[in-house]
């Protein structure tokens, strides 16, 4: 198929878990092309991996299988095209729900699978090898003592184009990376050729934005107090134009908004750096125009792509041993004192004490007042996580907890009854070279297979962007909060966190410029000592953002911290006063 006629890509998930009724809202919402999302995540893997152990043939995203049984009837109805990454680690499986779907409904549907991706034989052949399968951040190689439960790679966007080519209704796929089930539709519908690099990279733009469900239309946004009827925010449409350029928008009616800086926040999320590297194309952020050209309309241009890489990323899933957790709850005075005082007592109840196990973290979070008006002001949470691989050590920490319980500081009480802890899985991301995966199709009685995109090692003539001059600010200042006049999103990429910043003015992005660097970094997320910062900067967005390396420890499935995804690492950032120049303040704010 090759048309100039734009594709109207909505996505009715952005995790899974998400909104059970999108796939119905965007169905009736307005007139569509593809209805997709995005059901797989680092954390989803290992969470796939332990419901397959328990229930063999059931390794793929149920939810979506629920949204379909709802509108796979009207889709066939209507030519909507479905492409999915829900097939998660049992694609076939979740082919045949749909099918069944399909049959209960007295109809015909063609279903394809596109997987290939399941990399486990080929990460254990190779090390065999002698490969070490280093990690993507650390270089450390993979640990000689384990055997990974799954190991995956991301692969791209072709053996979708090539299932939608076959006459495929729905496309269910296994791990894809998140803006291949938008990059397959585009390239299809458009006839787009393997090296059509611009093209491409438009797409992933475009996909990168909406992938993540509502955080394009006003959820997880800096300045949500602005967005409209937030109480139930729409999901995002992408209409991809043959050119790759895009606009974003939702469907009139429904909550949140789309503008220009809803989507630079999207824009921003999880990524390191102006390369976006991805299977078929390496898309350059730092070329992208935003622009908005309506309302909830934003225009996505200009983006420049480079030819694919020739390595693909592969992520190993391991068991990390079993964790539990107890959380004291203190009240009163002399808080520092009761967590003390509690916990000499639990580790001289444990044989060996804090030795026992192979790490505990201790989190003491502080919402207690002096003199309180409420029993809410008046109490702090103490939460002791421990983990190993001894399962009946780690199952018995939380009794022992609860034996001191008439022993220790006043007051004391627990927020949940002791429990037998949990198995964790560890996300280890590595590289392994892009020929060694080819993707398998599967329509019918037909299998083929479709090989990734040809990688290359000439690079276009692509120049960066000249970002505003170094200015010195001088005069009057206000000690403000830092999102008084910047936004930011940040998340998470195996260990590491990422945060992106953007300002809301030019004035705005050249202040934020004169003092982003590591030092000031450090400062101000004191909790980055240590780690290995890696600096970057999108101009055309007016951001700035920074790669925290091992920020979140083994990954988010085996961190025991508070926000282990980093998700409010941005909003912290926020939250710091610092001398912001009266200039640069809101009128209302001066």
């Amino acid at each position: 198929m090759n048309t100039t006629t734009p594709l109207r890509i909505a996505n009715c998930s952005g995790f899974f878990g998400d909104r059970l009724s999108a796939a119905r809202e965007m169905i009736d919402g307005g007139p569509i092309d593809v209805l997709t999302g995005d059901w797989l995540a680092e954390l989803t893997m290992g969470l796939l991996a332990k419901q397959r152990l328990r229930t063999p043939g059931s390794g793929y995203a149920r939810t979506f299988v629920t949204q379909l049984d709802d509108v796979l009837g009207d889709c066939l109805d209507r030519g909507i095209k479905i492409v999915s990454n829900a097939g998660g680690l049992d694609p076939h499986g979740c082919a045949a729900q749909v099918t069944a779907i399909a049959e209960r409904l007295g109809r015909t549907v063609r279903v394809a699978v596109v997987d290939g991706d399941d990399a486990t034989e080929l990460f254990a052949r190779e090390r065999a090898r002698g490969w070490e399968a280093p990690h993507l951040d650390s270089g450390q190689a993979f640990p000689t003592d384990v055997d990974p439960i799954v190991v995956n790679a991301y692969l791209g966007a072709w053996g979708i184009v090539e299932a939608l080519r076959a006459g495929a209704d729905v496309v269910i796929t296994g791990r894809v990376t998140d803006a291949a089930v938008i990059v397959g539709p585009a390239a299809w519908h458009f006839g787009w050729d393997r090296t059509d690099w611009d093209a491409l990279a438009g797409a992933v733009a475009a996909g990168h934005v909406i992938e993540c469900g509502a955080q394009a239309t006003g959820g997880n946004y800096s300045f949500f107090t602005e967005i409209p009827e937030m109480s139930e925010v729409g999901f995002p449409i992408a209409e991809i134009y043959p050119d790759g350029s895009s606009v974003i928008t939702k469907h009139p009616g429904t909550g949140g908004a789309v503008t220009t800086e809803t989507v630079t926040a999207q824009l921003l999320y999880e990524i390191d750096g102006p390369r976006y590297a991805n299977p078929d194309v390496v898309t350059r952020l730092d070329t992208v125009h935003v622009e908005s050209v309506g309302a909830d309309r934003v225009r996505l241009s200009g983006v420049r792509g480079e030819p694919a890489p020739a390595t693909v990323k592969v992520g190993a899933v391991f068991s990390g041993g079993w964790r539990n957790d107890t959380t004291f709850v203190l009240t009163g005075t002399h808080i520092e004192d009761k967590a003390r005082v509690v916990q000499d007592a639990l580790w001289q109840r444990i044989p060996d004490g804090e030795k026992a196990f192979d790490s505990v973290t201790v989190r003491l979070l502080r919402a207690d007042r002096s003199d309180p008006a409420t029993m809410e002001e008046a109490v702090a949470l103490l939460t002791i996580t421990v983990t190993g691989t001894d399962r009946q050590r780690v199952s018995r920490f939380s009794r022992a907890a609860v034996e001191i319980g008439l022993a220790t500081y006043p007051g004391t009480y627990f927020t949940a009854p002791p429990g037998t802890g949990t198995e964790f899985t560890v996300f280890w991301p590595t590289l392994m070279r892009s020929e060694l995966f080819d993707q398998r199709v599967t329509l019918g009685a037909r299998t083929w297979t479709v090989p990734g995109a040809p990688a290359s090692a000439e690079l276009p003539d692509i120049h960066p962007p000249t970002p505003p001059s170094t200015k010195t600010y001088h005069g009057p200042t206000q000690r403000l909060p830092l999102g008084a006049v910047l936004g930011a999103r940040s998340g998470d990429k195996a260990g590491n966190a990422t945060l992106g910043v953007w300002a809301r003015t030019d004035e705005g992005h050249t202040w934020l410029r004169s003092w982003w660097s590591e030092d000031t970094v450090r400062e101000l997320l004191p909790e980055a000592a240590g780690c290995e910062l890696r600096m970057w900067e999108l101009p055309l967005l007016r951001a700035c953002g920074v790669t925290i390396v091992g920020l979140l420890g083994r990954g988010v499935a085996a961190n025991p911290h508070l926000d282990s995804q980093a998700k409010g690492l941005g909003e912290y950032l926020r939250a710091k006063h610092v001398d912001i120049p009266t200039t640069l303040l809101p009128l209302e704010t001066r």
